[in-house]
């Protein structure tokens, strides 16, 4: 199954201003396809996933968490800490559920999610981070770079939780 959702992220603070760049730039709009691998075992979860974006020595930008959004009390976000590196990186500091970046925990299978947030010239890192109850956990890193006229392609493959991920950038 495939979901797709657009995610419209306002105010390029973040990775405008604040990371020390003279201006915000125009937005990107960053598709990234990844996989959740089908998983045998006894008692499977669906993992918790934060898909983010980071410019070298800059703060994460977070595109979208995707938890157990229906739990009564959002007591799904008790367990988002588990989703250690965007934990650390930006997730301690934000209130969920947060409009435009929570979403619903995914099926195994392909997965695709576009998001537009304006990225000044520069080289980034995507991270996907995978954390299952009961599970394991993984990041899986895509470096890319913008500052050109086409679009960008780069992918990169986890081993256990999260399979291949793709991202394409486009202006």
């Amino acid at each position: 199954m495939r979901i797709s959702h657009r995610v419209v992220l306002r105010g390029g603070a973040l990775l405008g201003t604040a990371a020390g760049f003279a201006a915000p730039a125009a937005a990107e709009t960053l598709t990234v396809n990844l996989t959740l691998p089908r998983i045998s075992v006894a008692e499977y979860h669906k993992p918790y996933v934060a898909i983010w974006v980071q410019k070298a020595g800059g703060p994460a930008k977070t595109l979208a968490v995707w938890y157990d959004v229906n739990k009564r009390n959002n007591g799904g976000a008790k367990w988002l800490r588990d989703v250690r590196l965007w934990w650390r990186a930006s997730g301690r500091s934000l209130t969920m559920p947060a409009d435009g970046v929570s979403g619903a925990t995914r099926a195994p299978g392909p997965q695709s999610a576009t998001f537009t947030t304006p990225l000044p010239a520069g080289a980034y890192t995507l991270f996907v981070e995978a954390a299952r109850e009961a599970g394991g956990s993984e990041v899986v890193r895509v470096p890319f770079t913008v500052g050109g006229n086409g679009a960008v392609r780069a992918s990169a493959a986890g081993k256990a939780e999260l399979g291949a991920v793709a991202l394409t950038v486009r202006k």
